[in-house]
């Protein structure tokens, strides 16, 4: 499973929870998803952590073990470690299981493919201040999430109703949550960020590219960052300054050989309204955010009189030649007979 956006996560969980914005100092999170119908070979499970956007453990129900996706992971952490966050994810494995069968009957769904996705985590901000999330999807939506402060669940559509009471009235459950979040998340996190530090401390700004395609009396302007690190970014298109949502499209946030990452944006414009769109890119390396414009290519005159130089260098060879050849030839009539003298 890749980075941040490929697991499908929906609402609030996939832009802001899961994946963090640009800028966000650093971030811990675990994202677990059960499938009822995954596909011919694939997982049913699949618990994924991610450090600062980028993933650094992997555990499926085909493999059965929790497997480190960084060299720095790898490398700091011994067998024991390994161990034990392999019995946390197989109990979480067996959880999911009656877990889903339980949503199926509370939807009254007798078949088809379904998706539980559970999603934990904490932040440390810049002001060294902390914040932790735990949410719940099923099929796409909001399903439940914790208020670690208040110590209470909300829940977001009528079926996830009997699982609140349920949480709340086994109050170890929210204090449980709490102190994870609070406390043991946030110790994690500062531990893998020394260990990761050379990697997530890195930063490569992104080459930006913005250009235009008119066709049917539509403009489509593209902007595309390629090469930045790490992957959180924010890529987007300003009208007259203001951002603008409708007629966009993105293509993600897609990893290069490399380890770093690409992405784009286009919007459709008028346009006579070039002139007011610009691309607006923020990401860590770039301070403050870059602005980028669509500037036409204008014709190359360069080869134009490069061309017509060469024309008149031939034209004017040819002629030559041919004032030579006259001379040579009007000089060999004038051997053959006397020119009459002039008066």
């Amino acid at each position: 499973m890749g980075p941040c956006g490929a697991l499908g996560w929906g609402l609030l969980l996939l832009l802001s929870a899961v994946c963090g914005a640009a800028g966000e100092p650093h971030s811990l999170r675990y994202i677990h998803t059960g499938m009822t119908d995954p596909g011919p070979g694939l997982p049913w499970f699949v618990s994924v952590g991610y450090v600062d956007g980028e993933i650094f453990v992997h555990y499926d129900n085909n493999t059965r073990r929790d497997v480190p996706r960084t060299e720095w992971m790898a490398a700091n952490m011994d067998q024991q470690y390994w161990d034990r966050q392999t019995e946390i994810s197989q109990r979480n494995e067996q959880i999911y299981r009656g877990n889903l069968n339980t949503l199926r009957e509370r939807y009254n769904q007798s078949g088809g493919s379904h998706t539980l996705q559970w999603m934990s985590g904490c932040d440390i901000l810049k002001d060294g201040t902390t914040r932790g999330y735990h949410q719940v999807a099923y099929d796409g939506r909001d399903f439940i999430a914790f208020d670690k402060d208040m110590k209470t669940f909300t829940a977001a559509v009528p079926e996830a109703v009997p699982t609140k009471r349920k949480w709340e009235d086994d109050g170890s459950i929210a204090e449980g949550l709490k102190n994870y979040l609070q406390e043991t998340c946030v110790e994690w996190l500062r531990r893998y960020m020394e260990h990761g530090k050379a990697e997530l401390g890195r930063r490569e700004r992104p080459e930006v590219r913005v250009w235009g395609k008119e066709a049917d009396g539509i403009l489509t302007l593209s902007c595309r960052a390629h090469g930045f690190y790490p992957r959180p970014i924010v890529v987007s298109w300003m009208k007259d300054g203001e951002e603008q949502h409708q007629d966009t499209q993105t293509g993600g946030i897609v990893p290069n050989s490399d380890g770093t990452y690409h992405t784009w944006v286009t919007i459709d414009a008028r346009p006579e309204h070039r002139d007011k769109y610009q691309c607006r890119v923020e990401h860590d390396s770039l301070q403050p955010a870059g602005l980028y414009s669509w500037e036409p290519s204008k014709p190359n005159l360069v080869p134009i009189v490069v061309g017509v130089i060469v024309a008149i260098v031939a034209i004017a060879i040819v002629v030559g030649v041919g004032f030579i050849i006259y001379r040579r030839h009007a000089g060999k009539k004038g051997k053959g007979y006397n020119v009459a003298p002039g008066e």
